[in-house]
């Protein structure tokens, strides 16, 4: 599947377009559907979507009683830690919606029951995805409607990063990362197979710090070099950039800029 490219001037112009195209994905979904699912990413631009959607009046067009809440990866710290994903999602904007606490599935946290086994909260979370998938999802995830991923400058998305035992993975949806190079070491993340489940796979990409890793992504690396180069989505790939991260891209892989 062809990759589609989206260039924005600023930061800021790709959270607030990344915003508002999630909230007419949830809506749409929800009307085909019923119930729509999304798989939330931390990070700086991760975060900014989440907040410019809590500020966008499409926010409440969006059933939020009926959306179901995943996580790509999380960092194996105690539960209500800052540096957590699903502690910044939730002071970004799930504490300003209502959604279904039995909706918002958090990856575990280094708690009293998981703190010394980070390889059980792995297979713990794919407990979680497996009871959530029907039998016509084909496969031990749901099939997300839409995963939202940002891209390290190595060219790592959710915790895989280049040459990791991650990025080898075929048969499991979750793994334990036990030796980090971004801090901290200790780390939960969906595998490529588990975000391939998705029917739009979308990239979250800004500076020009990333702009190598974006080129070489778009341009055939392959995903052992660069995890992102295998995030793909089963409908849809769609790589949200700002002229920065856009910036070492091949003149005939640059839209115009919006």
């Amino acid at each position: 599947m062809t990759s589609q490219v989206v260039v924005h001037a600023t930061p800021e112009l790709v959270a607030a377009t990344a915003a508002a195209r999630l909230a007419v994905r949830l809506v749409d979904v929800q009307h085909a559907r019923g119930t729509a699912s999304v798989v939330l990413t931390g990070g700086r631009t991760g975060i900014a979507v989440l907040e410019q959607l809590r500020r966008s009046p499409a926010r409440d067009a969006v059933d939020w009683s009926r959306v179901d809440l995943y996580w790509g990866d999380e960092r194996f710290l105690p539960p209500g830690d800052p540096e957590r994903n699903d502690t910044q999602a939730r002071a970004a904007l799930l504490e300003h919606v209502p959604v279904a606490p039995e909706r918002v599935h958090p990856m575990p946290a280094a708690d009293v029951r998981w703190r010394d086994d980070l390889d059980g909260a792995a297979e713990s979370y794919a407990s979680t995805l497996a009871a959530r998938a029907t039998p016509e999802d084909h496969g031990p995830v749901p099939r997300f409607d839409v995963c939202l991923l940002g891209v390290g400058e190595e060219g790592h998305v959710a915790s895989i990063f280049p040459s990791s035992p991650a990025v080898y993975e075929t048969d499991r949806a979750v793994v334990a990362v036990h030796n980090s190079p971004k801090p901290p070491p200790a780390r939960i993340t969906l595998t490529l197979p588990a975000i391939r489940r998705s029917d739009e796979v979308w990239l979250l990409t800004t500076g020009e710090a990333k702009s190598a890793a974006v080129a070489m992504a778009l341009s055939g690396a392959g995903d052992v070099q660069l995890p992102a180069a295998g995030a793909r989505g089963l409908r849809r790939t769609l790589w949200l950039l700002d002229r920065a991260a856009a910036g070492k891209l091949p003149r005939d892989l640059v839209p115009p800029l919006i």
